[in-house]
């Protein structure tokens, strides 16, 4: 399948916008296609650490440990996009990194799903999203996994409508790989453009009629308080173009393609 990954060759020129910096940690927005850190050389963390090492002034104004280097404080998809906090000395680490594990850290998606989801008639317009996950990915047939299953909560709100699909705004609550991805297959709304729960069917027409298959699940915005701030510090990146672009072509609701595995 005509998944998009990031080469080799592109990753050396491939743009990582630093979105927001401070003693010892970054926020940078991270395309699609790149891998967070398994894929030495070529993943996140390799391009970082390079970039790093040949910007003094960035070093500098990161206070980074030569010895600690660069390192993801929590996961990101290689399929998703948008922002993801990253340490460069160990105590910044360990403080962020118990900050995600006391839910002390906000992470809000927007994602574009297959149907027309109903939204809700609350004043805030949220809804949750409660089915109970295992701590390891799931797949098609059996999104919520095999094994034990813990409690796993999503929130999320419906943005808008085309004619296929429905976009959303969605907050994870607790931790579970693929969480929002794996709920809304769940759900009967699979995220567009997902190879791993959506339906074969619903990837087929998108490689046909788009020429490729990108997912449509962005981290748009994280919130957290560094070591060095007083204060929240709330940082965002802007949806791609393309994921936003495929919704506003959705003009004409002539079927859901995502109905047959």
């Amino acid at each position: 399948m005509n998944v998009k990954t990031i080469s080799s060759h592109q990753t050396t020129q491939v743009l990582l916008p630093i979105i927001e910096l401070g003693r010892g940690w970054l926020v940078v927005d991270k395309p699609q296609g790149i891998s967070v850190h398994n894929d030495p050389g070529k993943d996140l963390i390799s391009i970082l650490n390079r970039r790093v090492a040949a910007d003094r002034q960035l070093a500098t104004s990161l206070d980074c440990d030569p010895e600690f280097k660069v390192n993801a404080v929590h996961r990101l998809d290689r399929e998703t996009s948008g922002v993801i906090l990253l340490a460069c000395r160990p105590e910044v680490f360990a403080h962020l990194s118990t900050a995600f594990r006391r839910r002390l850290v906000r992470k809000r998606y927007v994602a574009v799903v297959h149907g027309q989801m109903p939204a809700s008639e609350k004043e805030n317009g949220f809804q949750m999203w409660e089915w109970e996950l295992t701590r390891s990915a799931g797949g098609r047939h059996n999104p919520a996994g095999k094994g034990k299953r813990m409690a796993c909560r999503t929130r999320f709100r419906v943005i808008n409508h085309s004619g296929h699909y429905t976009m959303i705004a969605c907050e994870p609550l607790t931790g579970r790989k693929h969480q929002i991805r794996r709920h809304a297959k769940i759900a009967g709304h699979a995220v567009v453009g997902d190879v791993r729960y959506g339906s074969k069917r619903s990837i087929r027409h998108l490689i046909r009629t788009r020429g490729t298959c990108n997912l449509c699940l962005h981290a748009q915005s994280l919130e957290f308080i560094p070591p060095d701030r007083s204060q929240p510090v709330c940082t965002r990146a802007e949806t791609p173009e393309t994921m936003l672009r495929l919704f506003s072509d959705d003009t004409t609701n002539t079927g859901d393609y995502d109905r047959q595995p």
